[in-house]
């Protein structure tokens, strides 16, 4: 039989079984077999693709590929919009594009402006101003801006917050210090980067033991949970392992 034949086939079986899943109209599994590739094409377009917007990893998988074709796209159309209105949620939306472009400086400009009236102590700008302070190589700042937040808001919890926090007390040379902040965050940071962090710290001042219990706690986990948190980690996972070898 035909490898288009035989592919035909099994495009027509897969579509079937997403009907019968999904709870599609039966009449589906009529276009996919009298159709071939068109109904099978057909049957993607109209009820599969507009599905996928609303699935997170679709989600994700279409921002990376877009970024990767036009990484400046989401910066210009922030911008755009800001031009058109400044407002708060533009501002915001920009200066988010911003840091995720590495331009920290103009990230901080605008996370300053929106941080004024009823959003002085905002939470959430006053991290993102401490992420581009960090960035633009300001350790201190990120320190004292992190400082001004949970003073303002101390019930506020972010564990991107805290693991910042920990590393702009590194930074800035307070080891004391930022070993008592990663002690603390490890425990509820949901991925491995704290951990590893705060293990290379270790591996600095001299406490090897103290690294390797990390780095290996790290490949503990990993081996212990599923395959789509060992992809999302795996920067920290080859991390550990280059450490241990």
């Amino acid at each position: 039989m035909s490898p288009v034949i035989l592919l035909s086939i099994a495009l027509q079986i897969a579509c079937a079984v997403h009907v019968v899943r999904t709870g599609r109209p039966l009449y589906w599994i009529f276009i996919l077999l009298i159709g071939s590739f068109i109904g099978i094409a057909i049957y993607l377009i109209a009820e599969v693709l507009p599905g996928l917007r609303h699935h997170r990893a679709a989600r994700n998988l279409a921002r990376d590929v877009q970024h990767k074709l036009d990484p400046g796209r989401g910066q210009r159309e922030a911008s755009r919009r800001l031009d058109i209105a400044d407002t708060l949620d533009n501002r915001r939306a920009l200066a988010e594009q911003s840091l995720h472009a590495g331009d920290f400086a103009q990230a901080a400009d605008l996370y300053r402006a929106s941080l004024k009236g009823l959003y002085a102590t905002d939470p959430h700008l006053m991290l993102g101003l401490a992420r581009a302070q960090f960035g633009l190589g300001q350790p201190a700042d990120a320190r004292t801006t992190l400082d001004a937040l949970i003073a303002a808001n101390p019930d506020f919890r972010s564990s991107e917050g805290h693991l910042l926090y920990a590393r702009a007390v590194e930074a800035s040379g307070d080891i004391a210090a930022a070993r008592h902040e990663y002690d603390a965050v490890v425990q509820g940071h949901p991925g491995e980067e704290a951990r590893a962090r705060y293990a290379l710290l270790l591996k600095r001042e001299g406490d090897t033991t103290g690294a390797e219990r990390l780095f290996r706690e790290i490949l503990k986990r990993a081996d212990a949970l599923p395959r789509y948190y060992r992809r999302e980690q795996r920067e920290w996972i080859d991390l550990a392992k280059r450490e241990l070898k």
